[in-house]
């Protein structure tokens, strides 16, 4: 609702262009038909917002290749690949749990999506064994990214399919902060305190500066770089072309159906960081600092 009212006031004060990062992606409707009548281009950000078809353009990340990226940096965990692509020396089977984002984000499915393109065969094959036997999105998904609720589910899959003495070796997650819920679950019920000590192999996304130094000391095992600084700027990019009157660039025109229409894309690339390329990825580019990275809290 906040959101819906600032999006309201911004039309009546004369916007002449939106970018807007959507709370929720399907709220929206009214608020772009607004935009519309007035000739107001909309872009959304990171998140598609979906069941209108007043959105004019999206500026993301490619969200299928993040999933693939995230379990490919499970994988590599649990030493089935190397982080050159090549066939890694483990052979399994391995117990793994598998999260995902809330229902109310696109980004969500397409993140799940392309991770189980990865994890499906090695599922079905037996190499990855799900032991709680929860492996659709709608079994999985957090509701609103929330970390207690990931933490909360961590508890309770622990409880319900390794009160055996069987161990879970991996956890998909989808983001730093369902990350951190789910290590704290963990930790709770004995495991580390890092992964040399037995913590499962957790993945995760947005490279959060909390997960960044769990990741430099060997608790998290890897996360997803978005720079959002190239995010923000081919958003601008995109404004400008659409108030000069000009066809914004688009890479990807196929993917993106809000439910409405097929909404022009421009899709950025991400980046695995694992503890050893913290350095090269975060902190030589400006992202994090040194310090940053060893206290785990941003400087502001």
């Amino acid at each position: 609702p906040t959101q819906q009212q600032q999006v309201d006031q911004m039309i009546t004060k004369g916007a002449k262009a939106l970018i807007i990062a959507a709370i929720d992606g399907t709220t929206l409707s009214g608020q772009l038909d607004a935009a519309k009548a007035k000739g107001i281009p909309v872009v959304a950000y990171d998140r598609l917002i979906r069941d209108s078809e007043n959105v004019d353009f999206y500026v993301t990340f490619d969200n299928f290749k993040v999933g693939i990226q995230q379990a490919t940096s499970l994988l590599v965990g649990l030493g089935l690949q190397k982080e050159d692509g090549s066939k890694g020396d483990a052979t399994g089977p391995f117990n793994v749990e598998l999260f995902a984002g809330s229902l109310d984000d696109n980004n969500a499915f397409f993140f799940f999506n392309g991770a189980m393109s990865v994890l499906q065969p090695l599922i079905d094959d037996g190499t990855l064994v799900v032991k709680s036997g929860q492996t659709t999105i709608e079994q999985v998904n957090i509701l609103r990214w929330q970390q207690e609720t990931a933490q909360k589910r961590m508890e309770d899959l622990l409880t319900q399919a390794y009160n055996d003495g069987s161990k879970v070796q991996g956890v998909l997650s989808p983001y730093d902060g369902l990350s951190r819920g789910i290590l704290t679950a963990l930790g709770n019920a004995g495991y580390g305190p890092t992964i040399a000590d037995g913590m499962p192999v957790v993945t995760g996304q947005d490279a959060e500066i909390e997960s960044v130094k769990l990741i430099d000391t060997d608790v998290q095992f890897a996360s997803i770089f978005k720079d959002t600084r190239k995010l923000a700027a081919q958003a601008v990019t995109v404004a400008q072309a659409n108030l000069s009157g000009a066809e914004p660039e688009a890479n990807d025109t196929e993917t993106y159906d809000n439910g409405k229409k097929i909404v022009p894309s421009y899709l950025l690339e991400s980046d695995i960081v694992y503890k050893d390329t913290i350095t090269k990825l975060l902190v030589d580019s400006g992202y994090w600092t040194a310090d940053e990275v060893a206290s785990g809290i941003a400087a502001g």
